[in-house]
């Protein structure tokens, strides 16, 4: 197990490429990174049993539950490589701006290795900012450069004034947009303002983003079950869990010679075979005897010109069995009151100002009628965890306690 030392710039990532490269060439263990207490870099081995061929094993988000080890092999992040390339029309330099240990930074090395190209690690020991981004981007020496960020990210870049900022984004072949869902807004003003975005779909279970845009990745096959569940099959799926083997198929299967992963995503296919993704299974929140998903009513409530991001859930209710209750982060615009007569700054405020999150539940109670959240909770942004994918579950208990099952 080796472990870099922190030096409160960007990290040391050469002992896990020497690791990965080993993985990958047969001459070494699978490879787990994780950030330890103090900041470092720790690059673990594993044995993984019954899977010879593993590179890396890397942990789910955990965002709706404990993290499962997922086992990626040489064949799995080849291919991935490989389809990534292809869409993106070539290989080149990578910017590493998301945590290394889940899946998109695993990525970022692997096709960094398979093309031969050096990637450039962003500085994050403060946080991710468009300072750090900017710098770390100007180090780029390749003609082709690509980074992987999550729509909040992409958000402060947009935001920032600098010039430098927007200047360097324009530079990149391809800004991978993944983890979570995009606004229709941000990416209008990401491509209004001339930066390639690609969104994915995609997890660790699939070597990271296998959809491109809607439309599944060279090799990878893609179809939604009797039961609206997103399948996604092809050389790209993880060999399974390492500590939670699937026994019963329930989650991995295979079915003529394809290899098929059940996501917890529904989704539907148009007649182009464009893959929409409608929200989580679990999403459904039955209130009232009315089904209501949780994915439509928070792309109603982002449509608020006071509201940056939004997380939608069902909490438990005396009345209605389950209760909408609505995550918001405020627009940049919009301030919270510093007292409860202070008033809302920007969209959403009414003539007598007040707490936003009351100011906001009144106003959807208008315009959505019974989609509108019964408890909202407004902060100047959502709780996130480290890999850039909101913290659904720390979001969840603290609307749950704010509503309090009335």
């Amino acid at each position: 197990m080796n472990s870099t030392t922190p030096t409160g710039g960007p990290l040391n990532i050469e002992p896990a490429l020497k690791a990965l490269a080993a993985a990958l060439h047969g001459e070494g263990p699978a490879v787990e990174l994780y950030i330890g207490e103090d900041g470092a870099l720790v690059v673990g081995h594993l044995e993984t049993p019954g899977c010879d061929d593993a590179v890396a094993v890397v942990r789910t988000s955990g965002s709706t539950g404990t993290p499962k080890a997922t086992v990626l092999t040489v064949e799995s992040l080849a291919a991935s490589s490989m389809a990534t390339a292809l869409a993106l029309k070539g290989e080149g330099q990578w910017l590493l701006a998301l945590p290394v240990q889940y899946v998109a930074g695993i990525q970022v090395l692997g096709r960094s290795l398979f093309a031969g190209t050096r990637p450039w690690v962003m500085d994050m020991s403060g946080g991710f900012t468009p300072e750090a981004f900017t710098a770390a981007a100007l180090e780029l020496t390749d003609k082709i450069r690509f980074t992987s960020l999550v729509p909040t990210q992409l958000q402060r870049l947009l935001e920032d004034p600098s010039p430098d900022t927007l200047a360097v984004l324009r530079r990149f072949n391809a800004v991978l947009l993944g983890g979570a869902p995009a606004p229709a807004s941000l990416l209008a003003a990401a491509r209004d303002a001339g930066v390639r975005v690609v969104t994915t779909y995609g997890s660790a279970e699939s070597s990271g983003g296998c959809i491109y845009d809607g439309y599944p990745l060279e090799g990878v096959s893609v179809r939604v079950a009797d039961d609206g569940r997103i399948l996604l099959g092809g050389d790209t799926i993880a060999a399974g869990y390492l500590e939670a083997p699937d026994q019963d198929g329930a989650t991995f299967f295979e079915e003529d010679g394809v290899r098929w992963y059940r996501t917890s995503d529904i989704g539907s296919i148009d007649d182009d075979g464009r893959l929409t993704v409608l929200g989580r299974a679990d999403d459904v929140i039955i209130t009232g005897g009315l089904k209501v998903s949780a994915a439509h009513v928070q792309e109603e409530l982002e449509k608020s010109d006071a509201v940056a991001a939004a997380f939608v859930a069902g909490v438990p209710s005396a009345e209605w069995g389950q209760a909408l209750a609505a995550y918001v982060a405020l627009a940049p615009q919009v301030s919270l009151p510093a007292s409860p007569g202070a008033s809302l700054a920007g969209a959403g405020r009414d003539a007598e100002g007040g707490d936003p999150a009351v100011v906001l539940e009144r106003e959807w109670r208008r315009t959505l009628g019974i989609l509108a959240p019964k408890t909202v909770l407004a902060a100047p942004a959502l709780l996130m965890l480290p890999n850039g994918k909101p913290d659904r579950l720390a979001m969840t208990a603290e609307l749950n306690a704010l509503h309090g099952g009335k």
